[in-house]
């Protein structure tokens, strides 16, 4: 029988953060991925054709590049350079009007001035006060929750009365954060259009926050690209992990956590062979994944797993990869310099295509992320040419994959309107639907990219399911180290990293005790 003193299911972004924090602390450590490559949704390749490199999922990391996380593996020693476009994100309206993000504050307050008076100045003002609290705000999400010292330096820094004013925006809808802070569409639409990087449309509970991190990373640390491709990050967390000892094997799935006395003891793969793990067992799997499939619901409480059929999972995904003989011809010319482009609707139109997906129906003008990879890492084409992608959300129970190929049909059409030529530029297209995500993925169930909803309600200590928000599960020495884990999705670690701190303090690393407290803990809220 194998053993480690640490056995990582998953070798997504988490799990292989989780893995190097671990093996930094001396653990031994045996990471298990099921498919034959590591990084999850963080790889490359050569879809379309040969010469052009597609991210699978994941592309721009405006989180990765500021996460406190991934900063302190340092891996730009491991080879990861980060690219950026000349410009962040544009986002154009149906009349072909453009808000233009940009690095450069004077830029961006130029192009929203321009919708209406006065907005240049507002950005101004946000952003004064993201930088305010950038460094408390980063380190907070990305902590073991409750962030206590975070959030007490943040009171100290911004005082009582301001720190209720920031709790108050961060509840706010993405219309009203905008209706509250800009007069002209052009702002508003650039925050909206931010929190439907998640599945939170601008009337949504909490969307403005999510609208308002994204919009104020663009403009503080841009929207950056692993030179290479995204399976540079990747590439970079291997190495890291197997320079200190490390070991990763590819094509082995894990069926089973192995439990005994209520503590997880190790794992058993496809094949039936047996792994011991010697201190605990980290899962970068969807909470459901974990807990229906490789546990168990007969070994978890009656109240968790009632808790646990609440559970909602993300929007699902339609994306396309393209070959282009050329760049991009989008009438806005803001367009043609922004590594990613939002189109083509205002904040109502947002709001239309967020009823859509609620109400089960294809959006018939979908909204569009795209992302122009040549324009912002010249080494994903061939001079000359531009390796692109769009996606769009379309409802979870789109199982028949001619939808998938009708909405790409819709989204290349919408292209079009805004880049009149962009067909005869298509030298390829692949496109990929919820089901083909899972396939590359498993963990992108139903082709969900965010394992499960940023609606408040699953957010917090309601990730996965109401709790203490940490990566402790009611299994003793079982940490969830996925995106279903506090605090959610984004290539950014913390799920990982949180799960390591949790494993590393129940094995007594920082003092005794939390093993016996947690186990409390979970007694007290699931019986």
């Amino acid at each position: 029988m194998d053993s480690a003193d640490a056995v990582v299911i998953g070798a997504g972004p988490n799990g292989l953060v989780a893995a190097n924090m671990l093996a930094d602390r001396g653990w031994d450590v045996l990471v298990l991925e099921a498919t034959p490559h590591p990084g999850g949704s963080v790889r490359t390749a050569e879809l379309t054709r040969p010469g052009f490199l597609s991210d699978l999922c994941s592309a721009f990391y405006p989180l990765g590049i500021a996460s406190p996380v991934l900063s302190a593996l340092d891996l730009e020693q491991h080879g990861l350079r980060w690219r950026h476009a000349p410009e962040v994100l544009a986002h154009v309206l149906p009349d072909d009007r453009c808000a233009l993000l940009s690095r450069d504050l004077d830029r961006t307050a130029e192009s929203l001035e321009a919708f209406a008076p006065g907005d240049g100045q507002a950005w101004r003002r946000c952003f004064s006060d993201w930088q305010r609290v950038r460094d408390e705000l980063l380190e907070a999400i990305t902590a073991p929750f409750p962030p206590v010292k975070a959030a007490a330096r943040m009171v100290r820094k911004l005082g009582p009365a301001d720190t209720l004013r920031l709790a108050r925006t961060v509840t706010l809808s993405g219309r009203r954060f905008g209706v509250e802070n800009f007069t002209g569409i052009g702002a508003q639409a650039l925050i909206a259009g931010c929190a439907l990087h998640t599945d939170l449309g601008p009337d949504s509970a909490a969307s403005g926050v999510f609208g308002w991190l994204l919009s104020m990373l663009g403009q503080d640390v841009g929207f950056p690209v692993p030179e290479g491709g995204a399976g540079s990050l990747t590439r970079a967390l291997v190495d890291r992990l197997t320079d200190r000892g490390g070991r990763i094997e590819c094509s082995r799935p894990v069926t089973e956590v192995l439990i005994a006395q209520d503590r997880a003891m190790g794992v058993r793969d496809a094949g039936g062979g047996l792994v011991r793990a010697r201190r605990a067992v980290l899962a970068d799997v969807p909470a459901p994944t974990l807990y229906m499939n490789l546990v168990g619901l007969d070994r978890l409480p009656a109240r968790f797993v009632s808790d646990l059929e609440f559970f909602e999972w993300d929007d699902a995904t339609v994306k396309i990869d393209w070959a282009l003989s050329g760049p991009i011809p989008w009438k806005a010319p803001e367009a043609r310099a922004a590594g990613v482009v939002h189109f083509d609707a205002d904040v109502n139109g947002l709001a239309d295509f967020a009823t859509d997906l609620a109400c089960g129906r294809v959006p018939e003008r979908p909204f569009v992320l795209f992302g122009q990879m040549t324009t912002s890492d010249p080494a994903r084409s061939p001079a000359g040419t531009e390796s692109a992608w769009a996606y769009t959300h379309v409802p979870r129970d789109s199982h028949d994959p001619d939808n998938a190929v009708k909405q790409a049909d819709r989204v290349q059409a919408l292209v079009e309107e805004h880049a009149p030529g962009f067909g005869d530029l298509v030298l390829d297209r692949v496109v990929s639907g919820p089901h083909d995500l899972q396939r590359h993925n498993p963990s992108l169930v139903g082709g969900a990219v965010n394992g499960g909803t940023a609606g408040i309600h699953q957010q917090l200590f309601f990730r996965p399911v109401p709790g203490l928000g940490r990566a402790d599960t009611p299994i003793d020495g079982l940490f969830l180290a996925s995106a279903s884990a506090h605090p959610g999705g984004a290539v950014h670690g913390a799920p990982g990293a949180n799960a390591a701190r949790a494993a590393l303090a129940r094995s007594g690393a920082f003092g005794g005790g939390y093993g016996k407290t947690m186990r409390y803990l979970h007694r007290k809220l699931y019986g």
